[in-house]
Formats: C-alpha cells, sequence, structure tokens
C-alpha cells in the first residue's frame, strides 16, 4: 500500500510539471514576436473595412490562415484585389505597416501576444496608414512621390480605335504599389476584345513639355518615373488629347449630343441575377463615348466582378440612337452585346 501511495504521488507530480511546462510553453510563444498589433484593415486603398476583432478570432484558432474574403464574411471592394493591412508597434516604439495580398498566408509569428489577442487596445485613427504621422507601409519611403520627372495628366487603356479613360483607377492602383502587371482585371474593363491593348500614360515634364509613355498588354507599369505616383497627386489638369497625344476639341458627354447626329447613348446598365445586380453604366457609357454603335464580350471582366457566383447573369442595357425613342436589350453572360 505504501508502495502505491508513493507512486500515485509520482504521477501526480509529474502531470502537474507537464501541465505547468505547457502552459509556460503558450505564455512563451504568444511574447514570441517582436511586433504588437494596434489594427487591422482589409480592402483597397479606396474601400477598405476593420477587421481588427475578427483577427483576433482568426488568430486564437491558428498561427496560420489563408486570405480570402470569406475569413472576414465580407467583400469590401468586389472585383478587386484586396489587402490585408496589419498596423503595429514594435519595441522600439516604432510603427510598422504588414501588408498581405488576397490568397496569401498570413502568419502571426512576428507578433507578440498572437494566440491570446491580448493586443488591439490602442485608439488606432489612422485609416488605411497613409495619412500623416500613421507610417506608411515598409515597402515605400514616404518620400518617394516626388522622385519622378513627369507629371500625369491622363491614362487611356485599349487600341487606337477603343479606348477608355482610365486615370481613376490608376490612382488607386498607384496608391498600392510602384508596379503592377497591366491585365483587363487591373481596370475591370476590356475596351477591345480579342485585340492586344496598351495603356497610355501621358504626362507633363519639368520644362513643361508633354509626353506620352506607352506599356503593352501583359507588361509591366512602374511609376518610379511620375512625381506623385504614390499619392494619387495628379491628373487634374483636364487633359483632352487624342489617343495620339495631340490636342483636341472636347467631346460633349454622351447624353448631350445635338440634334440631328445618330450616335449611341447608353441610359442605364446593370449586369447580375435575381436581383443582385451591379451598374455598368458609366462602363459602357466609357466604351461607347463618341461611337454609333457598340461591341463588347458580356462577362464578369465587364461587369467588374461577380455579382452572383454560380449564377448565370444577364446584362440590361437601355440605350437611344440619336433622339430615337428609348430602347431595352438584354444579353445573357458569355453572349455578346451588339448595338445598334
Amino acid at each position: 500500500m505504501h508502495t502505491f501511495n508513493l507512486m500515485r504521488r509520482c504521477w501526480i507530480a509529474l502531470l502537474m510539471l507537464m501541465l505547468s511546462t505547457a502552459s509556460f510553453a503558450h505564455r512563451d510563444r504568444d511574447d514570441d514576436g517582436d511586433y504588437q498589433i494596434v489594427h487591422a484593415r482589409y480592402g483597397t486603398a479606396e474601400r477598405h473595412i476593420d477587421v481588427t476583432p475578427r483577427l483576433k478570432e482568426l488568430a486564437r484558432q491558428d498561427r496560420r490562415f489563408k486570405l480570402v474574403n470569406e475569413v472576414f464574411g465580407y467583400d469590401p471592394a468586389p472585383g478587386e484585389r484586396k489587402v490585408l493591412r496589419i498596423f503595429a508597434r514594435g519595441r522600439n516604439g516604432q510603427m510598422r505597416t504588414f501588408e498581405y495580398e488576397e490568397y496569401s498566408h498570413v502568419d502571426g509569428n512576428q507578433f507578440t501576444g498572437w494566440d491570446g489577442g491580448n493586443w488591439g487596445h490602442e485608439r488606432w485613427s489612422g485609416g488605411w496608414g497613409d495619412g500623416p504621422g500613421h507610417g506608411r507601409p515598409s515597402i515605400e519611403p514616404p518620400q518617394r512621390g516626388d522622385e519622378g520627372e513627369f507629371q500625369i495628366l491622363q491614362a487611356r487603356y485599349g487600341t487606337a480605335q477603343r479606348n477608355v479613360d482610365v486615370t481613376a483607377r490608376l490612382k488607386e492602383l498607384a496608391r498600392q504599389d510602384r508596379r503592377f502587371k497591366l491585365v483587363n482585371d487591373q481596370f475591370g474593363i476590356d475596351p477591345a476584345p480579342g485585340e492586344r491593348k496598351s495603356l497610355r500614360i501621358y504626362a507633363r515634364g519639368r520644362a513643361g513639355q508633354v509626353q506620352t509613355f506607352e506599356y503593352e498588354e501583359y507588361g509591366w507599369v512602374d511609376g518610379a518615373q511620375f512625381t506623385g505616383w504614390g499619392g494619387g497627386n495628379w491628373g487634374h489638369e483636364g487633359w483632352n488629347g487624342s489617343w495620339g497625344g495631340e490636342r483636341e476639341e472636347r467631346r460633349p458627354p454622351i447624353s448631350g449630343y445635338p440634334a440631328g447626329r445618330q450616335d449611341l447613348q447608353i441610359l442605364r446598365a446593370t449586369y447580375g441575377a435575381s436581383g443582385r445586380d451591379w451598374d455598368v453604366t458609366e462602363r459602357l457609357r466609357a466604351l461607347s463615348r463618341g461611337s454609333r454603335g457598340l461591341e463588347v464580350y458580356v462577362d464578369n471582366v465587364l461587369g467588374g466582378g461577380d455579382p452572383y457566383p454560380g449564377q448565370r447573369k444577364i446584362l440590361i442595357v437601355s440605350y437611344r440612337i440619336g433622339n430615337s425613342a428609348p430602347q431595352e436589350v438584354r444579353v445573357s453572360e458569355r453572349d455578346t452585346l451588339r448595338l445598334p
């Protein structure tokens, strides 16, 4: 009996030691990292949401996870490539931004207290993180905006016959990175299906001369030579040059063509299914501007994303030819819209 009690005490002591060691290891693992998370946001520079509470839940489940919309239960910018930005403070008090692209993996090893969720208690007012005093991402130096020699006036994407103004979208891309690959998905529209397209950037040099920079489809665009690239502080001059760069008389808006002309006017256009429809009016207007006809392939690229995954979508277009009565046409996904 004495031997049995002795063995029992030894087993209990050993078990307590094992539990204590495991608990200590867990606490120690939480403090492995060098950065304390302050805040986390998911989306794009223009459309993003606070995901700090949800990130805590994910951290408690695993140290590593794949970055997809489903983990946050929301898509803040449908049709656009999103990123997760984690704003964290180092042991020296300096702020740093960690950025993870959609579909990549997030690993919490470099963050202290990751598993326990013991972070995110500081008040954050830095938004997407590009504001003064809140630190810019580590991938770009704070003063890079004035490195270039040329100020962008406008950007157009397509061919000489069919092209669209992408200045606003180029600003969004510039805020995300200095360099990106030129594909239709970046602009959410294919202005000339089946043809090889290019991006033309019209910019003014420091001496006042205007120069055209051309990038072929599937090539890479680098903003190093443009001043103010990352800040988007350009494109305000109202450039009205042609595809070739020559100055031309500004075209009137589509909805205001003079009487007598027989141009195509897009009144309204939606893309979707079962009540989940996205307004694509401006996309079609950009494709048809100044023309008397329109031919475009209907797919998610034209729609700027997929409003209803797994369902066959329909493009509904209300249009007018000149001063005629409005008409409506419906085209199924993967078919071609031809107007008139």
